[in-house]
């Protein structure tokens, strides 16, 4: 029988390997959003999950071979995206929801994001972005 010593040490094992697992996707969330990053297929097709699914602010849905094509057509000189309020929470111990308002110019959006994880790599499985009203 283990003892509350090591149940608590495994515990805050667990919380610390949670918070960096947290942190890299939120790493990698910021990246996706950098011009740097949306202009380059080959990162796209790393952080991209071959089932992912985008439903835009506009309410288009896209899947991974449309999103990879409009990213590729984007101008990059195109205003930066910004990202405010940027949050993650662990659903499962393989799976990260992320949450963030994005701004583009005027455009202001609120954006949730599924981060899984598989084969020891974080893959964007599932993106959604909700118009917002301008602040």
């Amino acid at each position: 029988m283990a003892d509350q010593g090591s149940i608590g040490r495994r515990a805050r094992a667990a919380a610390q390997e949670s918070d960096r697992d947290l942190e890299a996707v939120l790493a990698l969330e910021r990246e996706l959003q950098s011009g740097e990053c949306r202009g380059d297929p080959g990162r796209l097709d790393e952080l991209l999950a071959a089932d992912f699914l985008e439903i835009g602010a506009s309410g288009r849905v896209w899947d991974r071979s449309a999103i990879m094509a409009l990213l590729a057509e984007e101008d990059s000189a195109a205003a930066p995206i910004e990202l405010h309020d940027l949050a993650a929470r662990a659903l499962l111990p393989d799976l990260v929801q992320v949450l963030w308002v994005s701004q583009r110019e005027e455009q202001r959006a609120a954006r949730t994001s599924l981060w899984r994880r598989a084969d020891g790599a974080w893959r964007l499985v599932y993106h959604q972005g909700t118009p917002r009203a301008q602040a």
